[in-house]
């Protein structure tokens, strides 16, 4: 899997946008387009809706690639091994199951 700065360019150079025709869909300039698709900035969770309806695909979707990007990157950052992922799984079952009650 790709970073979800990949994910954006190989989602937009799918639909053969420039990357400032791309940024004028979502309201960013071809040069934050640039940093977010090479890693170097951060791309906004408040734009995911907008992000979403361009992509044509779920907000959910985009949502799960954003975080495990996210996550993925600190995981690896701060050393941790890749069992922090099944970790984490386990604390959202849990999490999930004492919010239903």
């Amino acid at each position: 899997m790709a970073s979800f700065g990949q994910y954006i360019k190989a989602e937009r150079e799918k639909k053969e946008w420039t990357q400032t025709e791309f940024g004028a869909l979502i309201g960013i300039n071809s040069s934050a387009i640039s940093r977010i698709e090479n890693g170097t900035q951060k791309f906004s969770k408040s734009k995911l809706p907008k992000l979403a309806e361009i992509f044509q695909t779920s907000v959910q979707t985009l949502t799960d690639l954003f975080y495990a990007d996210k996550f993925a990157l600190e995981a690896y950052e701060n050393h941790c091994s890749e069992n922090v992922f099944l970790v984490a799984e386990d604390n959202v079952k849990y999490i999930k199951s004492i919010n239903t009650k």
